[in-house]
């Protein structure tokens, strides 16, 4: 009852909203002179992502899904890379070359920026966004110049490139947010930043903190365990809460997520008078499987071909996933515990086993030449039957497939809704970033994951057992639980929030009206 309260109250408040941008954009519409009438005219926005694979999809799906609601839109894409990333982005740009919509979307390069190695590795990596301002500014006043009939209409940018605020105000035109985490979290961090500026306040004492914290954004106390570790990096913290500031400038908020899902977050972030509007207009996801030759090369396509005929062996909702992202990797000891909990349980799994980068280095996971010398003696011989491990993961080809039946993440944002999208409920085991409270939200205020650890940091000393792993992968595959009905749900509430009518095609539909 909670729920659909706070849903009808949040809808009411965005429709109020929205009947009142109307109002004054028709009354300034009378007011102004009839013209003779022209030809279509062309209107340009600019999308900034962050650097990372992630980041990138989630924008440019965001991209396809405006081109597909309106004819008169164009977008370019600014791509920034870290010089040490192995992210396929070349290929997946590439796969846009034959599509329909590919004379309205461009993709630009920026120059290579190094990131800087030495001092802070999380001021560094808040700050690399900054150093290509300039650049921005160059190749956005050349795409203005080379297309006279064009409007500029704004800048889409992540919350990483706020510094991109600067260059939108200098070119005259707005900047929008496109959040790609959850209500909730961002809820977080503007109410932190709040503490920190309204109140004076040092967020600093939650760190190690067992404290239970009143945060409107979520309905439940959050434990100040489960927040971002890079907030009691002081530098950092203050990093990323100034970033946080920066979002109340913008002219408007887009976040991957639907109103079904984040009902109270959506309304406490609405009910922030300081908050610039919030479109929901989630889930974006490319869901469109791995295994599509154009974005893949042949050894990943060969890969994928060999998983899927694996899972086509087994029987329906049997096997547990194990993936934990791009950035997901462990020490051999956490892989032992969780080896010897899969061989124990008698599981049916396909397990993601990364490699992390050298100790001191960085960089991202890479496959094992051989898994073998990580791995238990004897594990693969005794699970051969059941089990496959295996390296890169298609995760779209392996979540939708009938075969499987749980998911055991670390409750990334794109991971945890594409399986809400496809139905396949989660057992929790964040490692970094917004993780935690993403795990929290899930298995605690939606009651849509079962816990394996929800405090769990990726560089902390704890090593989860092979029995608590055990028992939440246990509870995670039981075929009638609540859980599982509750995520069918939500899976269906997905698809049905971006057709005509539903939630986020609507919201969707009031940024397009803005723009």
């Amino acid at each position: 009852m909670h729920i659909h309260i706070n849903r009808h109250l949040y809808q009411l408040s965005f429709s109020l909203q929205y009947l009142h941008t109307n109002y004054i954009f028709f009354r300034e519409l009378l007011r102004t002179p009839s013209k003779s009438p022209k030809m279509k005219q062309w209107v340009e926005i600019v999308f900034i992502p962050s650097p990372g694979i992630g980041h990138l999809v989630s924008t440019v799906e965001l991209a396809k899904l405006l081109l597909s609601r309106d004819d008169r839109l164009l977008i370019t894409v600014l791509i920034m890379k870290f010089p040490f990333s192995s992210d396929p982005i070349d290929a997946y740009i590439e796969s846009f070359a034959d599509s329909s919509i590919s004379h309205r979307i461009k993709f630009i390069n920026l120059p290579q920026q190094n990131i800087e190695t030495q001092g802070n590795s999380t001021i560094n990596f808040l700050n690399f966004s900054g150093t290509q301002k300039t650049n921005v500014k160059d190749v956005v006043a050349k795409l203005i110049e080379s297309k006279t009939e064009t409007r500029l209409a704004g800048f889409v940018i992540d919350m990483f490139c706020t510094s991109m605020i600067d260059v939108a105000n200098e070119l005259g035109v707005p900047t929008y947010v496109f959040f790609t985490s959850s209500a909730a979290s961002l809820g977080v961090l503007l109410h932190l930043q709040a503490l920190r500026d309204d109140q004076n306040k040092d967020y600093l004492e939650f760190n190690d903190s067992t404290a239970d914290l009143v945060i409107p954004s979520y309905a439940n106390p959050l434990p100040a365990r489960v927040l971002p570790g890079i907030l009691f990096e002081k530098e950092g913290g203050n990093g990323f809460l100034n970033l946080a500031k920066r979002i109340r400038d913008v002219k408007g908020i887009l976040i991957n997520t639907m109103t079904e899902l984040e009902s109270h977050a959506l309304l406490s972030l609405s009910s922030d008078g300081k908050l610039p509007p919030v479109y929901p207009v989630g889930p974006i996801l490319n869901v469109k499987s791995d295994d599509n030759n154009d974005q893949v090369d042949s050894k990943q396509s060969k890969q994928t071909s060999d998983i899927l005929k694996w899972l086509d062996d087994q029987p329906p909702s049997s096997v547990v996933f194990l993936c934990f992202g791009s950035m997901g990797s462990f020490s051999e000891d956490q892989v032992k515990e969780i080896a010897r909990a899969l061989e124990q349980g008698g599981f049916r799994f396909l397990w993601s086993l990364r490699q992390p980068p050298p100790k001191g280095k960085i960089g991202v996971p890479s496959d094992y030449a051989d898994h073998t010398g990580v791995l238990p003696e004897g594990f693969l011989d005794q699970t051969a039957g059941v089990g496959k491990v295996i390296g890169w993961a298609p995760q779209v080809a392996i979540l939708s497939h009938p075969a499987v039946g749980g998911f055991v993440s670390h409750c990334g944002w794109n991971s945890t809704l594409e399986s809400l999208w496809f139905g396949v409920p989660v057992a929790t085991w964040p490692l970094y970033a917004e993780q935690q409270q993403n795990a929290f939200q899930l298995v605690r205020e939606l009651g849509i994951a079962v816990e394996i650890d929800m405090s769990y940091r990726k560089d902390g000393p704890i090593v989860v057992t092979a029995e608590k792993i055990q028992s939440g992968i246990k509870e995670l595959m039981d075929l009638d639980s609540d859980i599982r009905k509750r995520v069918k749900q939500v899976s269906d509430n997905s698809k049905k929030a971006l057709m005509d009518g539903g939630s986020s095609y609507a919201s969707l539909g009031h940024f397009i009206d803005q723009i």
